[in-house]
């Protein structure tokens, strides 16, 4: 039974989530053979100021992109 555990950063809409989960189900169907029924997929979203990226968290770090 695969276990999927995806995290991004929050702003992803309903449907931008609902095609993820699609298109990784179908690539665990095609590629391991795996039955839909028996694939597990957890979104988590994490705010940007939970998320590090080198060296900043991350709302930081875009905010220097912004100069």
């Amino acid at each position: 039974m695969p276990y999927v555990n995806v995290q991004i950063i929050k702003g992803a809409t309903r449907e931008q989530k609902a095609q993820m989960v699609k298109d990784i189900t179908n690539s665990l169907v095609n590629v391991l053979g795996k039955k839909p029924e028996h694939i597990h997929i957890v979104i988590q979203e994490i705010e940007e100021s939970n998320w590090g990226y080198s060296g900043l968290l991350t709302d930081d770090w875009k905010k220097q992109l912004d100069r």
